[in-house]
């Protein structure tokens, strides 16, 4: 069961970037933890996507600038939780596995948690996806040092900090720049493995080549940006600051 908007907490928000997903809607909120909240961003959907998730009681939030970071972006400005998760709204991934993903974090023992994805059959990642993070991966290493697989979309961290971090990418650099501001920040980075399954609809990035390809050189943008001192610092966020190492709630 899903907290309206009208709940006064939630142990965690959910923030669901959508753009016309009225297919995996039901299924996806039908998912998410009991007592936490789905906060579902609206970006430019024609297919009634907003109507619907207001009609099975998630919050739901309108971006009208197009990309996946502005919606992650207005949706972790949106949430009032401590503790934000973020997952894509097309099915692929099981909200019901978020505690798991969120769990480190909730007790203090991580400060960001990756769902490392594990796809379940061929058809959940496409070939040209899968080189494109491998790639990916290689050069985040290369440039934090942090060891990890995957980029993916599932992820858990502290609210404030996370703003704090004042990511600036609104479009599909912003999970990338998420994570190296994090490491430049000194955060605890940790991944998890999650299962992955075959989207419900057109993915609107790793679709084609040519939207994988577009999205590659957003994140080497994102890498190239000089090593932030103290984390990065955003022009319509604050002086970043540390997370909490403090038991969750």
């Amino acid at each position: 069961m899903i907290e309206s908007s009208s709940s006064p907490s939630a142990a965690v928000d959910v923030v669901l970037p959508c753009l016309d997903e009225a297919e995996a809607l039901p299924w996806v909120l039908d998912r998410i933890p009991p007592g936490w909240r789905a906060i579902v961003v609206d970006n430019g959907s024609t297919d009634g996507s907003a109507d619907i998730a207001r009609a099975l009681g998630a919050h739901v939030v309108h971006e009208p600038r197009r990309g996946f970071g502005a919606a992650c972006h207005a949706g972790v400005t949106a949430a009032t939780a401590d503790v934000v998760c973020v997952c894509d709204c097309d099915a692929s991934l099981d909200p019901a596995l978020l505690p798991a993903v969120a769990g480190p974090v909730l007790d203090g023992a991580a400060d960001l948690v990756l769902g490392r994805r594990r796809p379940v059959t061929r058809r959940a990642w496409p070939l040209h996806a899968r080189l494109a993070n491998v790639e990916l991966a290689r050069m985040v290493r290369r440039r934090t040092g942090l060891r990890l697989h995957d980029l993916g979309p599932m992820r858990a961290a502290r609210r404030e900090p996370l703003l704090a971090l004042g990511l600036t990418d609104r479009r599909s650099g912003y999970p990338l720049q998420m994570v190296v501001r994090a490491a430049d920040a000194g955060w605890r980075v940790r991944e998890t493995d999650v299962p992955y399954r075959p989207r419900t609809g057109r993915s609107k990035v790793t679709g084609t080549w040519r939207g994988t390809w577009q999205a590659v050189r957003d994140m080497r943008s994102v890498l190239a940006e000089p090593v932030a001192v103290g984390a990065g610092a955003g022009t319509d966020a604050p002086e970043p600051a540390a997370p909490s190492r403090g038991a969750g709630r």
